[in-house]
């Protein structure tokens, strides 16, 4: 049976045949790898403005490429549907190369573009259709991760046909992640505060809004193991929970079990520490929707009543030693005094706590356990001749994720280290013009993923990113 981790091998194979050769870019004068202007999913004015205006002020011609290619690629490839549905808006962001809408993915690929909602009026129906969308999916199975287009069909995803697990139509795979939820409620909270539009947070918004509450309730397992198991006959165990399907055991202490981490594999501890800081993040910022965009005053303070629950038992049970006589937040615990430290590239990962809003970028705690991710003390942080970074055990040992080095550099205010990454992401997109979800740490033509909108749009965020806190950096030699 066919399982995501083959299709991506598959993917792996048939990118690294067709990749050009990075020097072959100099001689097709870096064309443009966009879709024409005709076969785009959706155009947005404001987009496109935004492109050409920071294009213009980055002096290397294969990163303004680069930009160009990543920053839309979600708007250009994977709005799958877009139309209206009971009368709403109604809208399908699909991860890229797997035709089916993760809440995780999609939510992050469009959170890219909320500052610019407010100049365009397309662009807010889009969103208003995603969040629309979204609050349906968590309404018909909140421990989902994944959904397909038409929630009246069953799963088409191959390996996901078998599982062990309270399968429904609409849902294409039932991985319980908390990072999914969270994405949501961020996703939403980052819509209202840009825009101050109510129209998408309706009777439906706030319904799922308060199922992703009471899920995470439910999840803290006070009272026995709660509804959610899950099993899967695969060659790989990070693909299904020990068991019986419910996982490790775990003192309940009030964090929220992951079985999930954000790239799909199963944890080995279930208190998995970014995901539950995440969580702290978006309740918070949820509660100020349900109460600014609503006047829902009783939702909002039960946001905040198990946020401040959570960040008291992360307080109490998310740290460890570093080793060094210091303290850092831990990737994994129980509840029993057992901890992992760890990183994995998919964020929520400890590294990108601050790209979230999970945490101040800097903070002291922070800063020490982002710095402990990237060394050696990371069994996937890994260093070879093409780059240096984290990976996870999603793909293998020495599969670098762009993403870590993205974060890495939305992580510095230091311009070598934020030109490294940089030279490090010029250097290693295998003459495609788009970032992947991992290649080899000697050999960029071996990676993973030749359609990975996420990525994507986090490297255009880092050019914008870039351009807003150092804009001598792209104006300059990289």
């Amino acid at each position: 049976m066919l399982n995501r981790r083959d299709v991506m091998a598959g993917a792996s194979a048939l990118a690294a045949a067709a990749a050009l050769p990075v020097r072959a870019l100099a001689a097709e004068g870096f064309a443009s790898k966009r879709p024409p202007v005709g076969e785009r999913r959706f155009v947005s004015k404001a987009v496109e403005a935004e492109i050409k205006a920071v294009k213009a002020k980055i002096a290397d011609p294969e990163i303004a490429w680069l930009f160009e290619n990543c920053y839309p690629n979600t708007l250009d490839t994977t709005v799958a549907q877009f139309g209206t549905f009971d009368g709403k808006p109604d809208a399908v962001v699909i991860t890229g190369d797997i035709n089916a809408l993760w809440l995780r993915d999609s939510s992050a690929q469009m959170q890219t573009y909320v500052h610019l909602a407010p100049k365009d009026a397309a662009l807010r129906r889009l969103f208003h259709g995603l969040i629309q969308r979204q609050a349906r999916c968590i309404l018909l199975n909140s421990y989902a991760n994944a959904f397909m287009e038409d929630l009246s069909k069953p799963t088409d995803l191959e390996w996901s046909q078998t599982d062990k697990t309270d399968m429904k139509p609409g849902v294409a795979e039932r991985k319980w992640e908390v990072d999914s939820l969270c994405y949501t409620l961020r996703l939403a909270h980052g819509y209202w505060t840009a825009t101050r539009d109510k129209a998408p947070f309706d009777d439906l918004w706030s319904q799922g809004a308060k199922r992703v509450v009471a899920t995470f309730r439910e999840q803290q397992r006070k009272e026995g193991p709660g509804p959610y198991h899950f099993q899967r006959v695969d060659k790989s165990p990070t693909e299904t929970l020990m068991l019986g399907g419910y996982g490790a055991p775990t003192a309940k202490v009030g964090l929220i079990h992951s079985m999930f981490r954000p790239s799909d594999d199963s944890t080995v501890l279930p208190f998995l520490i970014p995901s539950n800081l995440f969580a702290v993040s978006a309740l918070r910022h949820v509660a100020q929707v349900h109460a600014e965009a609503r006047g829902d005053t009783a939702a909002a303070q039960d946001c905040l009543a198990l946020a401040a629950e959570v960040q008291a038992a992360l307080d109490a049970h998310g740290k460890m030693p570093d080793g060094q006589g210091g303290e850092v937040w831990a990737f994994e615990v129980d509840g029993f005094g057992n901890a992992i430290f760890m990183d994995d590239a998919n964020v929520p990962s400890l590294s990108g706590l601050a790209l979230l809003g999970a945490v101040d970028r800097e903070d002291p705690l922070f800063r020490r356990t982002a710095a402990l991710a990237w060394s050696k003390r990371n069994p996937y942080f890994f260093q070879g001749s093409a780059a240096e970074g984290i990976g996870g055990p999603h793909v293998g040992l020495d599969m670098i994720w762009p993403m870590s080095i993205i974060v890495h550099a939305r992580n510095s205010d230091d311009d070598a280290t934020i030109l490294q990454c940089l030279r490090w992401l010029k250097a290693t997109h295998a003459g495609t013009g788009f970032m992947h979800e991992s290649f080899h740490k000697d050999d960029p033509s071996n990676f993973t993923r030749k359609w990975f909108a996420w990525t994507n749009g986090l490297f255009g965020e880092l050019i914008l990113d870039i351009a807003k806190r150092k804009p001598a950096l792209l104006a300059g030699k990289i």
